[in-house]
């Protein structure tokens, strides 16, 4: 069940078989994992990634990883869009961590040319790395034309199972679990972001994530912290903020979105490990929420939030 819900880790029973015979070398060295959701299967690629944290498996992600494996098993890169903080990169990264996969995030800008983006493809490629291309559409459209020709070469040379393949005139070695997703934030025309070419939109597969679900998100995260009440705390915060944020005044340095509450459950959390387990657990959240959102606050904006605390 790495991948979520729907999907399902197979291992050839023959080969678990004769390497628990020979012992743990033999599992290490010989069996091959198999990773399945849906019809898409993916080689286990054994990448150490270490004890990292994981992503909190909501419908949200399940529907976003869903579309992912399907996208890569059609040979497709994967275009996640929507609001920031909506978990667009670390959905992408959470799902290389399930399948042991090396990936790279690349903080994308308007000073990208067609050079830069030769090498990235031409790295991956020879890695056998995912690619995450972060805020794709803030790199100028000419170099975007540029860069659609040099990864169709890359997903022609995928589908074709070919060794290698010729970019701006250089043949690249190609490994063929090398994949490429790209994430982007509206709206179109706002700081530097453009719209994608169509010839480059048909390379991805369109994946839209629009509205986290931030009280499931809360309730683990709290659960995880080791608070006993975690689900009803989770609620009550996930409302309260939804409603600062409809009767706050909108200055631009407020943050509401998911990498904001995650801040606030993290701070919680600390707070308890210092209070230990005996501390009454409202009060833990609400002091978090007062230390995460207040300083920021404008004075009429902090009566407010004192009445609805």
């Amino acid at each position: 069940n790495t991948l979520g819900g729907a999907a399902a880790g197979r291992v050839t029973g023959d080969a678990v078989a004769a390497a628990a015979l020979a012992g743990a070398d033999a599992l290490v060295s010989n069996v091959t994992v198999s990773i399945a959701q849906l019809d898409a299967s993916f080689v286990y690629g054994y990448e150490y990634l270490g004890c990292t944290s994981r992503l909190i498996v909501t419908p949200l992600t399940e529907r976003a990883v869903l579309s992912t494996t399907q996208a890569l098993s059609l040979g497709l890169g994967v275009a996640l869009s929507g609001p920031a903080g909506t978990g667009k990169t670390e959905t992408a990264k959470d799902v290389a961590k399930a399948l042991a996969r090396h990936c790279v995030v690349f903080n994308c800008t308007q000073s990208h040319d067609a050079q830069t983006m030769a090498r990235i493809f031409k790295g991956i490629a020879s890695a056998g790395a995912w690619a995450v291309l972060d805020e794709f559409n803030r790199v100028p459209v000419a170099v975007l034309s540029v860069a659609a020709q040099q990864l169709l070469a890359l997903q022609r040379a995928l589908r074709a199972d070919h060794p290698a393949f010729s970019l701006d005139g250089e043949q690249v070695p190609l490994q063929p679990t090398c994949a490429v997703f790209a994430t982007m934030n509206p709206p179109v025309g706002a700081l530097g972001r453009e719209e994608l070419p169509s010839n480059l939109r048909a390379l991805f597969r369109p994946v839209v994530m629009v509205v986290p679900h931030a009280e499931v998100i809360c309730n683990i995260r709290l659960y995880s912290h080791g608070y006993a009440s975690a689900k009803e705390l989770a609620g009550k915060m996930a409302a309260a903020l939804e409603l600062l944020r409809d009767v706050f005044s909108g200055l631009p340095h407020y943050d509401f979105s998911l990498r904001s509450l995650l801040a606030i459950v993290d701070g919680a959390g600390e707070l308890r490990r210092r209070q230990g387990a005996g501390a009454r657990e409202e009060p833990l959240l609400v002091r978090a929420i007062k230390e995460a959102i207040g300083p920021r606050l404008s004075e009429q904006d902090s009566l407010l939030f004192r009445r609805v605390l």
